[in-house]
């Protein structure tokens, strides 16, 4: 790691850490402009530690983006209240030291994250954990469940699992989730969950990633670090911390920055891992610590009327866009299915369009932004296919259904590989 690597630390942040010194534990928490949930987080995360870390140094990095409301003040000044009665229990009365921190680069979550991870590499945490500022749901156990797999069981990366209603996270479920089970064989359900526990030194090593100014330094850098660990054969658990209770996204609004950022990050390390996963056939469970349970969960609305008519006119506009990349069968299954009474991508067909857009992405067929930004309107496609298939059916059913893609995806592996080693 070298030095002009590092994000830039203002004065006083260097102060303080070295006034600190070294510390056991580190939350961070990246922000902009969080100043109505922000509060509850910073909360949370001190309750969390003066419950189940009594004994630990511990501090709380504040990463801002440069918020205009009162986010930075709102961090600094949270009083948490009596900890007595919050927590029930006799509780330490010590403070949580805070950091509170602009970072410097693009603009986005990864960039905040680096000066995070700076700032643990600095202090020699033992462990960390990352957690969003617009979280509802948090309680003071997600810090436990997110530290204590690092403390106490020795795992290097701990993923969240979380109780999410069928139609939250469909990026994650049609590509993110069934690609990286299928590439690197572990079923970590949430790989871009937000929300991650993780060693000191896997923090060190994260900052030496060389492209900062690239996807991960904003919603790449989820998938950034899941892949890191899994490629490079890091201990790595799930946490169950329930619902992730946020501002959910409709699957027909525009998220095609947000996919972008993701799947180009996802490809660009599929590049740099590719001994890593070419060794993987199949995929095994991942320990999960934590107590699943039921929970109500706020509905995500879905105009399947929107996904269905911007599937069928991308399916006429787009195809001399496609031929880049997709093969003549690719291209008859999306035809195929746009002239359906209802919209029916099947998952043979989605498997084999992914594995030809990442051959595509890595020959370079089209710039990275305009293939992934192509494959949005066929995204939307199969979430439309998803909602038709399990619209009236049970939450399990649902989920029971997307084991079912995965598996399509594992068993597309050996195409996947073929098409991946064409490209010269």
């Amino acid at each position: 790691m070298t030095a002009h690597a590092l994000p830039p630390l203002a004065p006083e942040v260097a102060e303080a850490i070295r006034r600190i010194g070294r510390v056991d534990l580190l939350v961070g928490i990246p922000s902009f402009n969080n100043e109505r949930t922000i509060g509850h987080v910073v909360r949370a995360v001190v309750a969390g530690l003066a419950r189940h870390f009594p004994g630990a140094k511990a501090v709380l990095v504040n990463s801002d983006g440069g918020s205009t409301d009162r986010t930075r003040e709102i961090v600094e000044r949270t009083e948490v209240g009596s900890l007595a009665e919050i927590l029930v229990d006799a509780v330490p009365t010590g403070a949580t030291t805070r950091i509170v921190t602009p970072y410097h680069g693009i603009p986005g979550k990864g960039s905040a994250f680096r000066t995070i991870f700076r700032i643990a590499a600095e202090l020699e945490a033992e462990a960390c954990c990352v957690l969003d500022s617009d979280l509802r749901s948090i309680t003071p156990e997600w810090v436990e469940l997110l530290l204590e797999p690092v403390v106490s069981h020795h795992f290097d990366f701990v993923a969240p699992l979380y109780a999410r209603h069928r139609y939250d996270g469909t990026i994650t479920n049609t590509i993110v989730y069934p690609l990286t089970r299928a590439l690197y064989g572990k079923r970590v359900r949430q790989p871009i969950g937000g929300d991650f526990g993780f060693t000191g030194d896997l923090a060190a090593h994260f900052l030496e990633f060389g492209d900062w100014d690239g996807p991960v330094a904003q919603y790449g850098i989820d998938i950034f670090m899941t892949t890191t660990a899994l490629a490079e054969g890091r201990k790595v658990a799930q946490s169950f911390l329930g619902a992730k209770i946020h501002d959910p996204k409709d699957p027909g609004s525009d998220l095609s920055p947000m996919m972008v950022q993701v799947v180009s990050t996802l490809f660009t390390l599929m590049e740099r891992h590719e001994p890593a996963w070419k060794r993987v056939a199949g995929s095994e469970k991942v320990p999960v610590f934590g107590f699943p349970y039921t929970v109500g969960l706020e509905p995500v609305p879905v105009k399947l009327d929107r996904l269905l008519a911007q599937y069928r006119q991308a399916a006429h506009d787009l195809p001399p866009i496609w031929e880049s990349f997709l093969s003549p069968g690719s291209l008859a299954a999306i035809r195929e299915a746009a002239h359906a009474p209802a919209v029916s991508l099947g998952d043979e067909a989605w498997v084999r369009i992914i594995a030809e857009a990442a051959a595509g992405f890595r020959r370079r067929a089209l710039p990275p932004a305009t293939l992934i930004k192509s494959l949005v309107p066929l995204y939307l496609g199969k979430v439309a296919t998803f909602v038709a298939e399990t619209e009236a059916g049970t939450a399990e059913e649902a989920e029971a259904r997307l084991e079912e893609l995965a598996l399509a995806y594992e068993r597309g592996k050996d195409g996947l590989e073929a098409l991946w080693g064409k490209v010269p």
